[in-house]
């Protein structure tokens, strides 16, 4: 259903039945993995200017893994990452799960 590389890849699909029969699949919940425990590929300060696909890219070689970042750095606001220049941000290997 989804790309190896989405944050969903691994979460199973369950289904909803609703009271007039249809069925609706759907992702189950993802719970956040714990960034300090994910281990570290690289450490990356903020520049003015400075976007986490970029940081992604840069780092991970792919702009949509930035929800690694935003796991490694336990982000429930990504955008905040890089609001302030000067900030040091985890970059996570990258751990892919079999479906």
């Amino acid at each position: 259903m989804f790309d190896e590389t989405s944050r969903y890849h691994a979460i199973p699909t369950s289904v909803h039945t609703t009271p007039d029969g249809r069925e609706v699949r759907y992702v189950q919940r993802r719970f956040l993995p714990q960034g300090a425990a994910l281990p570290v590929l690289a450490e990356v300060t903020v520049v003015e200017g400075d976007r986490l696909d970029l940081i992604a890219h840069r780092t991970l070689g792919n702009a949509e893994m930035f929800w690694r970042v935003c796991d490694a750095n336990d982000a429930m606001r990504p955008d905040e990452l890089t609001q302030e220049a000067g900030r040091t941000l985890r970059v996570p290997v990258p751990q892919f799960e079999p479906r």
